[in-house]
């Protein structure tokens, strides 16, 4: 038997360098293609990937986080308070 030719597996950077490259047009496909050693199909594909998912890098809101105001404590005694209002009720229905 022999060996077939191994696919390749290319790292995100690599197809954002190279995606990039296609989406500035300033080389043809065919030519980032042989520059970098890859089927001209594939340089299509990810300069499409780059175009469709441009808009995501920007979905993400900057600036600091929504801070969760109720502290773990806040919630004990909130709680505590629920408990203490059940208590009071027991009491008063078993009339002591």
């Amino acid at each position: 038997m022999s060996e077939g030719k191994k696919r390749r597996v290319h790292t995100a950077e690599f197809k954002a360098k190279v995606g990039l490259e296609a989406v500035r047009g300033v080389k043809t496909v065919t030519e980032i293609a042989q520059e970098y050693g890859v089927h001209p199909v594939l340089v299509g594909q990810w300069k499409k990937e780059i175009l469709e998912n441009a808009g995501a890098l920007f979905d993400v809101k900057r600036g600091p986080k929504p801070v969760d105001e109720s502290s773990p404590e806040d919630k004990l005694y909130s709680e505590i308070g629920k408990l203490k209002m059940q208590v009071d009720w027991l009491k008063k229905k078993l009339g002591e």
